[in-house]
């Protein structure tokens, strides 16, 4: 069935998934949450880890600090020094971090190693984070959801407020966006170099924009320019660029050979559980409003609410009850706090 384009396209512009990825959804500011709850806190240490620029980290931890999800504390060997740690604000997106380990273990590759194993200290056992419906208690799948659209007008002429005020600095803004781009490896096309901080070099703000249209039903290039409101030549780049990482299939369509029809791949449709508690947090914890883009769990018939349990016990997974081993290090304390 053929989307509502138009319907879709203000859906998209005024769902917290768009709105939260404006703040949160560049590749360092990622790279600095997971960081903190890897228990990477003090500055010099992000800087090394990362292998990011001391401006742009400056400006990152600047930010996070600013929206209350990291806060400086003295540094305990060196009072004079400064660590970052997570507030309890910043621990509410812990079961989007634990999406992101999921991804990155199955898919990804990373300079900030991830754990390769989690425990959970109220089980006392291993365990895989696994993404259920908080109101039935059943794992859930992207082909368990049905998704209706009510555009959330707020969010939206807040988005075409943020869109005219771009529009009139468009001329400074592209020629530092350009600058800032290449600085975070925007448009590196080789996944082995700057994005393996955060999410994976190909998964980054748009990447995740496009699954999510696609998950809506856009599969023609035409209808994620629409949706998406990107220019043509950004479009198919961007689209090229998925296709050689593995993140979409592009076939002919059956229906007219002129047009190619673009699919989801495992690899893709596996970022669906990180799209639902991104998308979750910024709606419940951060912009307080509901999301123009409404999951149904189709066994319960229940408006889907992520919740991220431990694969034995089946409990909610809270970031100060989650211990982790690094190869280096089998006895290392808790990533979050």
């Amino acid at each position: 069935m053929t989307p509502d384009l138009d319907l879709t396209r203000d859906a998209l512009a005024s769902s917290t998934l768009s709105h939260g990825l404006h703040l949160l959804g560049d590749r360092w500011t990622v790279a600095v949450i997971l960081g903190a709850f890897l228990g990477v806190r003090r500055f010099d240490e992000l800087q090394t880890r990362l292998n990011i620029p001391r401006h742009t980290l400056n400006l990152r931890l600047k930010a996070l600090t600013e929206l209350g999800l990291l806060q400086q504390r003295p540094y305990q060997q060196r009072p004079l020094r400064h660590a970052y740690h997570l507030t309890d604000k910043g621990l509410t997106l812990y079961s989007h971090v634990l999406m992101m380990w999921v991804w990155e273990r199955r898919w990804g590759a990373r300079l900030l190693a991830l754990p390769p194993r989690l425990s959970h200290q109220p089980c006392g056992h291993a365990f895989v984070p696994e993404l259920t419906c908080t109101a039935c208690g059943d794992k859930v799948g992207v082909g368990d959801l049905t998704f209706s659209l009510c555009v959330n007008a707020d969010l939206l002429a807040a988005m075409q407020a943020t869109s005219q005020a771009t529009a009139h600095t468009m001329p400074a803004l592209r020629q530092r966006g350009s600058r800032l781009a290449k600085q975070d490896g925007e448009n590196n096309g080789s996944p082995g170099q700057a994005g393996q901080v955060g999410l994976d070099l190909r998964a980054d703000r748009w990447v995740l924009l496009i699954v999510s249209a696609m998950l809506l039903g856009c599969h023609h290039f035409d209808q994620l320019s629409h949706v998406l409101g990107i220019g043509s030549s950004v479009l198919a780049r961007r689209l090229s660029h998925m296709v050689d990482s593995g993140l979409l299939l592009c076939q002919v369509d059956l229906v007219d050979a002129r047009r190619k029809v673009y699919r989801l791949t495992p690899a893709s449709r596996d970022l669906f559980g990180y799209i639902m508690c991104f998308s979750s947090w910024a709606s419940r914890h951060h912009f307080h409003q509901p999301s123009s883009i409404i999951p149904t769990h189709k066994a319960c018939g229940k408006p889907f609410v992520p919740q991220v349990v431990c694969s034995h016990c089946r409990k909610p997974l809270e970031g100060r009850q989650v211990t982790f081993t690094h190869h280096k290090n089998p006895a290392a304390p808790p990533p979050a706090g």
